[in-house]
């Protein structure tokens, strides 16, 4: 069964790219929230990830991943497909 993953970004955001790049070479399909400029949607975002407020903000199956350097180091330890289900 496919993972629901969920990451906030920004726009032009370089890390918010290079996790939905990770995202993508995976293959996984995920639901993205540009909050570019709303701030209640960034509250709300920072709310969910235990006060978090830097971009990309990523979950999966509703459990906090953390932001860019948090999945990449999911992937480097070999953890990331397990989340993903794959």
């Amino acid at each position: 069964m496919a993972a629901n993953v969920e990451i906030y970004t920004w726009k032009f955001c370089p890390f918010c790219l290079r996790a939905k790049a990770l995202l993508n070479k995976k293959g996984v399909a995920f639901t993205e929230y540009a909050i570019d400029g709303d701030n209640q949607a960034r509250a709300a975002m920072a709310e969910r990830a235990n006060g978090r407020k830097s971009v990309p903000q990523i979950f999966i199956n509703d459990q906090h991943i953390g932001g860019c350097d948090d999945i990449h180091a999911l992937e480097a330890q070999g953890k990331l497909d397990a989340l993903l289900g794959a």
